[in-house]
């Protein structure tokens, strides 16, 4: 029978899976951004070709998107005490998350600012604009529909990752659902937790796909 106990708990769910996805995404960008950027700017066909540096970014994104999320929670354990002083609960899992998400989303900002028109960005040279120049005020803005689709593309995912995180301790509904629902036999509060993630998936989903349909000016 479902209870006030059971209702607080699942809004508690709610809020850590919130912190751990937002707070993940919020570093992961802080990460995954620069290494974007450097990706696509020193590949072979960017503004700064470097071979060395595109080589060295790119095996690390390789590597670490190569390793399953719950292999790496468990690797990182050790950095993940280190850092919040224990390696369990929702705000632990915000450092296996931002460690996954940074490459993630490296991958694609680079994928978006290779999307830019190289016309506008001979156009910006043309006129002597430096390196950051055009990065900030040419790649950035012309990629920023599919960047911020990226976002919610990297939410989702990243609210995926927190799920898995259950299976540890990692706080939030994936917890919930392991602890309270499949290990204790309560299915109902498993599918319950497991529509939560949903929801919130899909709510994730709509939100950014509105703004990225504003911020397209081909769309205006």
């Amino acid at each position: 029978m479902w209870t006030n106990e059971l209702t607080v708990m699942m809004a508690e769910g709610v809020r850590d899976t919130l912190l751990m996805t937002l707070v993940s995404t919020l570093f992961g960008y802080i990460l995954g951004l620069p290494m974007g950027i450097a990706l696509a700017v020193t590949d072979k066909d960017g503004i700064r070709p470097n071979a060395l540096v595109y080589k060295i970014l790119d095996v690390i994104a390789n590597i670490v998107r190569s390793i399953p999320f719950l292999i790496l929670l468990i690797l990182v354990m050790p950095l993940t005490k280190l850092i919040v002083g224990k390696s369990y609960g929702s705000v632990a899992t915000i450092v296996p998350l931002t460690i996954a998400a940074a490459p993630f989303i490296g991958r694609m900002i680079e994928s978006s600012l290779k999307e830019v028109d190289h016309g506008v960005i001979e156009a910006a040279q043309s006129m002597g604009a430096g390196t950051f120049t055009i990065i900030w005020k040419v790649l950035l803005v012309e990629a920023r529909t599919s960047i911020l689709v990226g976002v919610t593309i990297a939410i989702g995912t990243i609210l995926g990752y927190s799920a898995m995180a259950g299976v540890v301790g990692g706080g939030g509904l994936g917890d919930i659902a392991m602890r309270y629902g499949y290990y204790r036999y309560e299915t109902l509060i498993m599918i319950v937790a497991v529509v939560l993630l949903v929801i919130l998936v899909q709510i994730f989903q709509t939100l950014g796909m509105r703004l990225s349909v504003k911020l397209d000016r081909r769309k205006r």
